[in-house]
């Protein structure tokens, strides 16, 4: 199953305006912004993460009310943020 993910930005790569690191359930990932270059992305938005790409920019309510209803998928999700969690930056 492949899943749209909301990850929080905690902090921009310095070195290319493209990456930033999302927080995604405790886990932080390293993803490309690119796509959204035009949405003016500061630390503490929220975006649908998808495959290492942030593909919209969300609110913090819409984020919520998708995690609340991945964590209600039990099993899925759970597989999801073990192979998150495998790969985490920090």
């Amino acid at each position: 199953m492949c899943l749209g993910i909301p990850g929080e930005l905690v902090a921009a790569d310095a070195d290319n305006a493209d990456l930033a690191v999302v927080d995604v359930a405790g886990v932080r990932r390293r993803i490309n912004v690119g796509l959204l270059a035009d949405e003016d992305l500061k630390i503490g938005d929220w975006v649908l993460v998808h495959v290492g790409f942030a593909l919209s920019r969300i609110s913090e309510e819409e984020a919520q009310a998708v995690l609340d209803y991945l964590e209600g998928l039990g099993p899925a999700y759970d597989d999801e943020l073990d192979a998150l969690r495998q790969s985490d930056i920090t």
